[in-house]
Order: structure tokens, then C-alpha cells, then sequence
């Protein structure tokens, strides 16, 4: 019986640990076999170009997340870096005007820090506020019309962005895999960034360590600023165009894919390589329900099928969790045997 107990335990901690390459390989082994047109490299390669952008946004929110916090503006800031990358090309070239772009999210992202760590301003309320004033801000400069630009030079950088050097890789998805495989070591083997996981994990103990919460709280807000600029700005670099509805689908879209990647709301587990392969697996899917020929609703309600049996699998793993902490195997094993009555 115990043992029957302890493997249930392991298969669930591993299901929990692979969860997303199980259902990466499930999604795109049924594409590969019922989509039509599905498995060839323009394909694929299109795919990887898709998510190359809320790849790069989702890294910084990832670690929002790890550190128990919330950032809704990374919508915004994907819109707002795009509309200066490419608005101030004229004057600045893309040489002055993307560097500025990329240190606008960073900007964004120390307010919003500051903020919520200094002022202690709950991280859902300042960074709606900040959405909203950007929606506003984004507005008043485009006056509500998309930005586009037609140089040979703005046109030459396009199509290098877009340019496919090797099967399924282009400039613009070498950014981003080089950007999500660079923080998720950063992650994972240095002091600093696994002070992030401690103090999303119990702030309290991380403060007793000598960590300095409010520092790592802000240096959270500001790499989501920073990422979700460079997704933005390289997105609309690619386009030679910046749409105010740019960034309005990433939002949900990127928070979805972080739960499925397994990164806890509540913070101090997860991982940016994880939620890299949640958008692989949701592109992929996304896809494959057109190449079938279903429409968007039919997208939209499996996508949530899956967040919500993941949101339920990881309650009822928190819920084994619980229920066996404290508890000795050796007592168990003498309880079952009847030693202790």
C-alpha cells in the first residue's frame, strides 16, 4: 500500500516537472498527423516567427510571477515601444530610436517597480494604471493612426528580420531564443537569479537571508519592461509598421501560456525555458486548429480547456502536497503493519 502511495507521488511530481513537454509532443504529434499541411518547414517556420515576439515579452513576465507579482502593462509597453521605435526612425534612424524604445520599457517597468516595492501599491492596480495611461499616451502621439514607415532602409531591415538563414530560423527568432536559452541560465545558476524564486517563494525568509526584496522586486519590473520593448519594437521592425492593437492579444495570451509552463501564480517556482515551450506548444495548436479549418472559437475553448486542467492538476498537486507534509514513511509503514496502534 505504501508503496503503491510513494509511486503515485513520483508519477505526479514527474507529470507536474514535464507537464509541458508532454503536451508540447502530444500537440504536435496530432498536428503532424491530422493537420493538413502542417509538418513542412514554411510552415513551421511561420509558426516560429509567431511566437518569436510573446517568446521575448514572456520572459519577463515569467519572472514577475517567480517573484509573486503581476504585470498587466506588458500589452501596453509592446504597442508603446513599437510605436517609438519606428515613429522617431525618421529623425533618429533605427540606430538612435530602437535603444530608446527598449530603455522606454525599462523606464516603464522602474515606475512600475518603484511603485510596488517603495509605495507598496498592489502590483494588479499600479500596472492597470499603467496600461491605461499608456492606451492614453499611445493615442495622443499616433492620433489613432498606425505607424508605418516605407524607407529602402526601413524595407531592407524588414526583410533581413524575416529572412530565413537555416529552416525554421530567421534574425529575429536567433533574438529570441538567444534572449529566453541567456535568462533561463541566468535563471538557474547564479546567486541572483535564484534569489528571485526566494523571493517569490516566502519574501519573509528571503529578507531574513539578507536579500534585499525591494531591489529584486524592481529588477523584475524592470526586465519585463525590457523585454516586452525589444518583442515589440523587433516586431514592429519586422512589419515596417506599428498598429495600436499590436500588443492587445499578448496579454492573455503570454499569462496563459506562463501558468501551462508550470511558473506558480503565487510565486517561487517556474521557469522561462518552460514557458518558452507553453507558446511553442499554443502556436503550434493555434495553427493546426486553422490548418483544419475550425475557427477562432474552436481555438479559443481548447486553449482554455487546457489552461484550466492545468490550473486544476497543479491544485490538486498542491493539495497531495499538503496532505503529506509532516509525514514520516518509516511511521506510515509501521502503521500499516500494525506496529503502532
Amino acid at each position: 500500500m505504501l508503496k503503491k502511495k510513494l509511486n503515485r507521488e513520483i508519477l505526479l511530481a514527474l507529470g507536474d516537472k514535464y507537464r509541458i513537454f508532454i503536451l508540447f509532443a502530444g500537440v504536435f504529434l496530432f498536428m503532424s498527423v491530422f493537420a493538413p499541411r502542417f509538418f513542412n518547414v514554411w510552415n513551421l517556420t511561420t509558426i516560429m516567427r509567431t511566437m518569436s515576439m510573446n517568446a521575448t515579452v514572456a520572459i519577463g513576465f515569467t519572472i514577475i510571477l517567480i517573484c509573486g507579482q503581476l504585470d498587466l502593462s506588458i500589452g501596453t509597453i509592446i504597442t508603446f515601444a513599437g510605436v517609438i521605435g519606428l515613429g522617431l526612425k525618421e529623425y533618429l534612424g533605427y540606430g538612435g530610436s530602437v535603444p530608446l524604445a527598449i530603455a522606454a520599457g525599462g523606464i516603464i517597468g522602474l515606475v512600475n517597480g518603484l511603485l510596488v516595492a517603495r509605495a507598496k501599491i498592489n502590483s494588479f492596480i499600479v500596472t492597470l494604471g499603467m496600461m491605461i495611461i499608456l492606451q492614453g499616451a499611445i493615442y495622443t502621439v499616433t492620433k489613432g493612426t498606425t505607424i508605418a514607415v516605407s524607407t529602402p532602409d526601413a524595407f531592407a531591415v524588414s526583410d533581413w528580420l524575416s529572412h530565413m538563414i537555416i529552416p525554421l530560423v530567421t534574425p529575429r527568432v536567433i533574438i529570441s531564443i538567444v534572449l529566453v536559452v541567456a535568462v533561463s541560465l541566468f535563471m538557474t545558476r547564479t546567486r541572483i537569479g535564484r534569489n528571485f524564486y526566494m523571493v517569490g517563494g516566502n519574501r519573509q525568509t528571503a529578507w531574513l537571508a539578507g536579500i534585499n526584496t525591494d531591489l529584486y522586486t524592481i529588477m523584475a519590473f524592470v526586465i519585463s519592461g525590457l523585454m516586452a520593448a525589444v518583442g515589440g519594437v523587433f516586431f514592429a521592425m519586422e512589419g515596417a509598421a506599428a498598429t495600436l492593437n499590436l500588443g492587445d492579444t499578448s496579454l492573455m495570451y503570454i499569462i496563459s501560456a506562463t501558468i501551462i509552463g508550470g511558473t506558480a501564480m503565487s510565486g517561487g517556482k517556474g521557469g522561462v525555458f518552460r514557458t518558452f515551450m507553453a507558446i511553442f506548444m499554443l502556436d503550434v495548436l493555434y495553427n493546426g486548429i486553422i490548418l483544419l479549418g475550425l475557427g477562432n472559437e474552436v481555438k479559443i475553448f481548447i486553449a482554455g480547456v487546457i489552461l484550466a486542467s492545468v490550473v486544476l492538476y497543479e491544485a490538486y498537486a498542491v493539495y497531495k502536497h499538503e496532505k503529506v507534509v509532516g509525514q514520516r514513511a518509516e511511521l506510515l509503514k509501521e502503521l500499516e503493519s500494525g506496529r503502532i496502534t
